[in-house]
């Protein structure tokens, strides 16, 4: 098998075998393939495109290149989540005791951010004491006991993914579905997933900015999971503006608080109720996601979704006094509120600017090497669609630097005040099954 034919075959639109996509996988991964071989291909997919299978195929050759995560001792179906990112994304706090206090068994591997904030890993180490690193009996134990733990990405998963996404990034071959499907949910089945929930956002603030484009992401990855023996689901939700009222990660470690207890922001409450409702679906703990919706909302007014949350926190170190006392949280030394400039009605809010300006906070990292401050960020205190007054507060911002001019420019220019009122967006935009 030559890779030259491979090249020549996807360029002329032809489908590649199993064994044609293992041989470029294995043979790139193991340096027998170059770079401008790998980049020829690389471009030859993204315009000729991949069929179903080809998908699957790649998907599964990127799972067999490395380690993979044996989730064998824990009980019942494990179902993992995915998010394609966004601004004030704090569902993963939620969900995982929301959905496992109904039964279903969350084994979480979560990383560090990269850019407006930090990522579930940086968001749950605002609490003090609280540790990611977990044995594997540990982290099975504790699954098997409480339902829900979440350990930071370790071993040696998707090798192959790793230099083809560097590869992408250099070469313009990002923006292909195929790619992006394949290498999302390659790290999901490597990371033992047994059943998947995505989210995939869209508008301004999302990496796929119409939702026809999120829409085509979200059925290439449904369909890649369903084709190689994993239940997925998936939903196109909204990135137009900051998902709930937080951004900044002591500040989403309260939001995720409040919204257990059934107090969070109308639309954090409602994409957890949805992204869960699917959860328990696909753990088979529900027939239908009218019949799971019931059950999330019953142990959030019993408080045993809480409580979950409590004890989840105590078993992997950190002081589960938070949640009765979020002051223990870190906190900013400064606080200031960004008043309205006029009356009106807000009409549009800048997610990736909204999210930029609780970096320059220290909220997230511009780079891999900068240090997270966890007490600072941007909590609003309007949404699209609100009415506001004159010196009314829009936002408050929560820094531990005195001179806060920058953030306060960048949050007046983004968030549009306007005399007519404009709806907010759909939260929910679809909802794709097998």
């Amino acid at each position: 098998m030559r890779m030259i034919d491979i090249i020549e075959k996807k360029r002329d639109g032809s489908a590649l075998t199993k064994q044609e996509i293992e041989f470029f996988i294995e043979g790139y991964t193991n340096g027998s393939i170059p770079d401008y071989q790998m980049s020829s291909l690389l471009m030859a997919i993204f315009f000729q495109n991949m069929t179903d299978e080809e998908r699957a195929n790649l998907t599964m050759a990127m799972v067999n290149s490395g380690e993979t995560i044996d989730l064998s001792a824990i009980e019942g179906v494990k179902v993992d989540k995915h998010s394609t990112g966004g601004v004030g994304d704090t569902t993963t706090l939620v969900l995982g005791p929301l959905v496992a206090a109904c039964g279903v068994p969350v084994a979480k591997m979560s990383g560090r951010g990269l850019g407006h904030t930090g990522g579930t890993i940086d968001k749950l180490e605002a609490i003090e004491g609280f540790h990611v690193e977990l044995t594997s009996e540990q982290f099975v134990k504790q699954v098997n006991e409480l339902k829900v733990a979440v350990i930071g990405q370790s071993g040696n998963l998707t090798p192959a993914d790793k230099k083809l996404y560097a590869l992408r990034d250099v070469t313009g071959t990002v923006n292909s579905i195929p790619l992006i499907a394949s290498s999302i949910m390659s790290k999901k089945i490597a990371a033992g997933a047994g059943a998947i929930v995505l989210d995939v956002k869209t508008g301004d603030g999302a990496f796929m900015k119409t939702t026809e484009d999120a829409r085509a992401l979200a059925t290439a990855m449904v369909r890649i999971g369903n084709n190689v023996g994993r239940k997925t689901m998936a939903i196109i939700s909204d990135m137009s503006q900051p998902l709930g009222r937080a951004i900044g990660n002591s500040l989403e470690i309260v939001e995720a608080i409040d919204t257990l207890k059934g107090n969070g922001p109308d639309d954090l409450t409602e994409l957890c109720l949805t992204l869960g409702s699917q959860m328990v679906v696909v753990g088979e703990k529900a027939e239908t996601l009218e019949e799971a919706r019931e059950m999330l909302l019953a142990v959030i007014e019993d408080g045993s979704a809480l409580e979950i949350f409590k004890q989840f926190i105590k078993w992997q170190g950190g002081n589960e006094k938070i949640v009765d006392d979020v002051s223990l949280l870190p906190q900013a030394a400064f606080k200031f509120e960004v008043p309205a400039s006029e009356d009106g009605f807000i009409t549009f809010m800048e997610a990736d600017e909204i999210g930029t300006a609780a970096m320059l906070l220290g909220a997230g990292r511009a780079t891999k090497e900068s240090e997270i401050d966890l007490a600072v960020g941007i909590v609003l205190n309007k949404k699209v669609g609100d009415a506001v007054s004159k010196g009314e507060s829009l936002a408050t911002i929560y820094s531990n630097r005195e001179d806060v001019q920058d953030v306060m420019d960048k949050l007046t220019k983004f968030i549009d005040i306007e005399a007519a009122k404009k709806d907010a967006p759909p939260l929910i935009y679809e909802v794709i099954t097998a």
